[in-house]
């Protein structure tokens, strides 16, 4: 006895709705997980990876991780052979021809110099050297040693030729440092590598201080990310806030990274360019935009201008969210948060 057509119909319907949902659940079941680290630029990379071939997951997380190490041996100005080095050493001398790749990165470095009036420039390596910062963890410069060095800073002394893709440094002693920036691009190079890859969910980490979450792990929403507590980052127990990440990069700045003390003031290594001095009355600056590179420049940026000057900057980066945790007399710290 055959079944009317319309019950027919039903029925071929309600099978096909189990034989999709048993595909679904099959095919989440093959999702396999990797997770590795690798030390670079100074710091440990980490990258947790989701993917459906679990003999290729490995041969990714290695072409993920040299990704890395390739921007480090780009733009590292403690490696002595890198194009950044070189730089270093010829530019006072003359142009010295850039590869496209650097060059086009120094040129957003100096944008970001420009439009923050200075909070950020990639001219303080002299400055970084004088406070104890480039191998050390600090110390007091002398007046004379902080005169001569504020000489030497400041990106309008960079003459960058894109027509020749040249630079030039128009004082002598002038040295680049892309430590507060470099990471956040090698995090947006590591992305790239994994979405060629058709990585649909990962997590990257630069050292816990740039982060990037591609997706979503499964059966989430998104990467729950903790921001450390400013005052004691290195405890895994005390954590500021919880941030959620979907194709969404997170950078921190904190002064407890490197610093040291005299006379109970405390100087840390984020520099304010301007005035040749640590940056004073912040903790930390957290920044959660849209990638790696954009978050860095940032977190520096608003570091050194403090939240109401950071406020009207804020506006050029619609969907940006930072967090300010500033030291509280009567308390731990407190957190500001601003949202555009």
């Amino acid at each position: 006895m055959s079944l009317p057509r319309s019950q027919f119909l039903q029925a071929c319907s309600f099978l096909l709705a189990l034989a999709l949902l048993a595909s679904a659940t099959q095919t989440q079941q093959k999702l396999f997980r990797l997770e590795d680290s690798r030390v670079s630029m100074a710091c440990a990379f980490t990258v947790v990876i989701y993917g459906e071939d679990q003999q290729q997951l490995p041969l990714i997380v290695k072409a993920v991780l040299d990704e890395a190490d390739r921007i480090d041996n780009l733009m590292s100005n403690y490696k002595r052979h890198s194009p950044l080095s070189f730089i270093n050493r010829e530019a006072a001398k003359g142009p010295v021809e850039v590869e496209p790749e650097l060059f086009d990165f120094l040129q957003e470095c100096v944008r970001y110099s420009r439009e923050s009036e200075g909070a950020f420039d990639i001219t303080v390596g002299p400055l970084m050297k004088a406070w104890g910062f480039f191998r050390g963890e600090g110390r007091m410069p002398t007046a004379s040693e902080l005169n001569s060095m504020r000489a030497k800073i400041g990106y309008q002394h960079l003459i960058l030729d894109a027509k020749r893709r040249t630079i030039q440094f128009n004082r002598p002693g002038m040295e680049l440092d892309l430590g507060g920036i470099a990471k956040g691009y090698a995090v947006d190079r590591m992305v790239h590598v994994l979405k060629s890859y058709k990585i649909k969910r990962a997590l990257i980490s630069a050292g816990g201080s740039t982060l990037y979450g591609l997706g979503a792990p499964p059966d989430s929403e998104g990467w729950e990310v903790k921001i450390r507590d400013p005052i004691s980052p290195g405890d895994p127990k005390k954590s500021a806030v919880t941030v959620l990440l979907k194709n969404r990069a997170l950078s921190v700045s904190g002064g407890s990274e490197k610093f040291f003390q005299v006379g109970g003031v405390t100087y840390s290594h984020i520099m304010d360019p301007r005035a040749g001095w640590p940056a004073q009355n912040m903790l930390s600056v957290a920044v959660v935009t849209d990638s790696g590179t954009v978050g860095d420049a940032l977190d520096n940026i608003f570091y050194v201008q403090g939240v109401e000057k950071s406020r009207a900057y804020l506006e050029r980066f619609p969907g940006t969210e930072v967090f300010f945790f500033l030291p509280e007399a009567d308390k731990r710290w407190k957190m500001v948060r601003l949202k555009f």
